[in-house]
C-alpha cells in the first residue's frame, strides 16, 4: 500500500474542491447571462475561498462530509467549466454509458463499505498488483477511446484521474477514490434520471401527436330524401 504525501492531499484538496463548487455553482446560476468574465469570477471566488486557512475554508468542512473529491469528479466538472466557458448548453461530461458503469461499481463498492456484501471491494484497490494492472487496463482503453474519437471529453477526464492515481497515488492511494465518490455518483445517478424522463416525455408527445394526425374514421350521412321518392315512384 504506498499512500500519498500529505502536503500534496492538502493541495490538492483544496484545487479540487475549488473547481467542484464552481460547477455547482455554474450550473445553479440564474443571474445574467454567464459570461466568460462572470464564470472567471466564481471560479476564482471559489478557489480563494478554498484557500482560506483551517475551518474558514469550505474545504475544511466539505473534507469532513466527503473526504476528497475523486479525480474523475474533478476532471468532469473541469470539462464541464470549459464547456460552459465557450458556451456549450449540454454537457459531454456524464455520457449516459459512464453514468450507468458508475451507479453499477458505486452501488456494489458502498454496499460492500458498509458491510452488506463484505466481499473486500473497496480495499482491493489498495494492492499492490490488481490496482496498477486494472489502471493500466483503463488509461489504455481511454487512450484508445481518444484516438478514435470515442467520448474524447469523458475518456481524457478518466485518463486524467488514472494518471494522478499513477503518478501520485492521490487523492488516496485508493484506486477507487481515484475514479469514484458519493457526489460523483450521485451526478450519474441524476444523469440517468433525467435521462429516463426526457425520454418518457417523448415518447408521450410522440403518442399525442400520433393519435392527432390518425385518419378520423368517415361519418355515413343519411340518404336525401329524393332517393326514396324515386324509388317508390
Amino acid at each position: 500500500m504506498t499512500l500519498p504525501d500529505l502536503a500534496l492531499q492538502i493541495v490538492y484538496a483544496r484545487l479540487g474542491w475549488a473547481v467542484v463548487a464552481a460547477t455547482i455553482v455554474a450550473a445553479l446560476w440564474r443571474g445574467p447571462a454567464l459570461t466568460r468574465p462572470v464564470l472567471a469570477a466564481i471560479l476564482g471566488g471559489a478557489l480563494v475561498a478554498m484557500l482560506l486557512p483551517g475551518e474558514l475554508s469550505p474545504a475544511w468542512w466539505l473534507g469532513l462530509a466527503f473526504q476528497y473529491p475523486s479525480g474523475l469528479l474533478v476532471g468532469c466538472c473541469a470539462l464541464r467549466l470549459v464547456e460552459r466557458w465557450h458556451g456549450i448548453r449540454r454537457s459531454r461530461a456524464m455520457p449516459h454509458t459512464l453514468a450507468g458503469v458508475l451507479v453499477v461499481c458505486g452501488t456494489l463498492l458502498y454496499l460492500d463499505t458498509f458491510g452488506l456484501l463484505a466481499r473486500g471491494f473497496y480495499h482491493a484497490g489498495f494492492w499492490p498488483t490488481l490496482a496498477p494492472a486494472v489502471a493500466a487496463l483503463g488509461a489504455a482503453a481511454c487512450a484508445l477511446a481518444i484516438v478514435r474519437g470515442h467520448a474524447r471529453s469523458p475518456a481524457s477526464a478518466m485518463l486524467g484521474a488514472i494518471a494522478l492515481f499513477s503518478l501520485l497515488r492521490l487523492p488516496t492511494g485508493n484506486l477507487w477514490d481515484a475514479m469514484l465518490d458519493p457526489l460523483l455518483c450521485g451526478w450519474a445517478v441524476f444523469t440517468l434520471a433525467a435521462g429516463a424522463v426526457r425520454k418518457s416525455g417523448r415518447r408521450a408527445s410522440d403518442r399525442v401527436v400520433g393519435s392527432q394526425e390518425a385518419p378520423l374514421a368517415p361519418v355515413l350521412q343519411p340518404a336525401p330524401l329524393e332517393q326514396f321518392s324515386s324509388v317508390k315512384e
